[in-house]
């Protein structure tokens, strides 16, 4: 199975590009919403690794029974030649590449950095320039934009659940 298929529509690519984004914003999400809660690092650890094992395998369960849908209705139409592939693999590259850029945001906590946050945020921006850049490259755009583009999402992301955190611990649970 190739990352684009022949009828030049994103197959693995498509699934690693967005497990990959999905899987450094939200872990991150949840790092900058429980830093602006002011939570511990221990706790930040046990939200982060929950949601990277959770989301991850909601994830690639989805895809994987995203793929299988069309699969199985094309087969139903009698359509012999499907460029989806195989619906587990699809799972299987989805889960992996959710994993690998999500634990990113962690790392700076599991070895208990000074200033793990500002690590984090470094290593996040590191992560979705190089998602950006890999993204633009597979279509054949600018790298550099497609880095900024995918940049700016993750970034907003990342502001909101951070004021989300701060708001609750301040505003709402006091």
């Amino acid at each position: 199975m190739k990352l684009i298929n022949k009828n030049n529509t994103a197959t693995l690519m498509r699934d690693i590009v967005f497990a990959a984004n999905d899987g450094v914003i939200t872990t991150f999400a949840i790092v900058a919403g429980s830093q602006g809660a002011s939570l511990s690092n221990s706790i930040i650890l046990v939200l982060g690794f929950a949601n990277l094992l959770a989301d991850g395998f909601s994830m690639a369960s989805g895809n994987y029974l995203g793929v299988k849908t069309e699969v199985d209705y094309k087969t139903s139409k009698g359509e012999k030649d499907s460029d989806e592939g195989s619906p587990f693999v699809h799972g299987l590259v989805t889960f992996v590449g959710f994993q690998i850029a999500g634990i990113v945001p962690l790392i700076p906590f599991l070895f208990d950095y000074p200033g793990a946050f500002g690590v984090s945020t470094v290593f996040v921006i590191i992560v979705l320039l190089l998602i950006g850049a890999l993204r633009g490259w597979a279509v054949g755009k600018d790298k550099l934009k497609s880095s900024f583009e995918m940049l700016f999402i993750g970034g907003f992301a990342a502001v909101v659940a951070y004021v989300v955190g701060y708001v609750v611990e301040n505003y709402v649970v006091k």
